[in-house]
């Protein structure tokens, strides 16, 4: 099976009580990424994620994903660098429509506003190894789109990524994990390969690839929690629609 992680905003932080998930001190993320590499884990790219799941390529044991939502510009800043110094690939899944600017969905839920990644940033970690998905072009809540807009949102999305990259963008994560049928399908006729989900399980062969689950790495996530989500925890049931 392939855990596919599931990251946010990492660096410092003050008092952090809720929404947890959102947050990874960059020192335990640092821990994290050496636990990685002293456990011999294979870190996949996502084509391999994609070639595991459609079963053009065999699951290697202890087989991992990075992900990041929202495309914060920590990630340019403090991830992805850590990443690299251990040779790991990694996908982040950008907010299209908010390039340079704020993470304009923070406050409204009661959380400090955070810069997301600029054009110029978002091509130099695509560039060297991270691969850059879309995250829709506002971060909406799908399920409560009409037609129209979700279309816009999806498909949208997708054609600034690739105006801004000059590369065509395969990947797409569902905000908040909303979804139902009819998002799924503008994926799908969008012209994705794949989609993360937050739900909670791991993927295999066989796994609809515009159904990825993930698990969360959260603000109080230790290396025991981290080691309990890669072998112990137990797995939900696959989601379907």
């Amino acid at each position: 099976m392939v855990t596919i992680l599931m990251y946010h905003q990492v660096g410092t932080f003050g008092r952090v009580d809720a929404h947890r998930a959102v947050y990874c001190d960059s020192g335990a993320f640092r821990r994290q990424m050496a636990f990685l590499k002293a456990g011999r884990y294979n870190l996949l790219s996502l084509d391999e994620v994609y070639a595991c799941v459609t079963g053009t390529k065999d699951i290697p044991p202890r087989a991992v994903h990075l992900s990041f939502d929202d495309g914060y510009a920590d990630f340019a800043a403090i991830a992805h660098p850590l990443m690299r110094r251990w040779g790991f690939p990694s996908s982040v899944y950008m907010v299209a429509g908010l390039l340079g600017a704020d993470a304009a969905w923070l406050p409204p839920e009661g959380l400090p506003s955070a810069r997301l990644m600029s054009a110029d940033a978002l091509r130099r970690v695509d560039a060297d190894g991270a691969r850059v998905g879309s995250h829709t072009g506002s971060h909406r809540r799908l399920l409560r789109l009409d037609p129209a807009d979700l279309q816009r949102e999806v498909a949208g999305s997708r054609e600034t990524l690739e105006a801004a990259l000059n590369r065509p963008v395969l990947d797409f994560c569902y905000p908040y994990g909303d979804l139902d049928r009819a998002a799924v399908e503008a994926v799908r006729a969008a012209g994705y390969r794949l989609a993360f989900t937050c739900e909670r399980n791991r993927a295999c062969k066989g796994t609809d690839p515009l159904l990825l689950p993930r698990h969360a790495v959260s603000y109080g996530t230790s290396l025991l929690g981290l080691w309990w989500k890669l072998h112990v925890q137990k797995p939900g049931k696959p989601l379907s629609l």
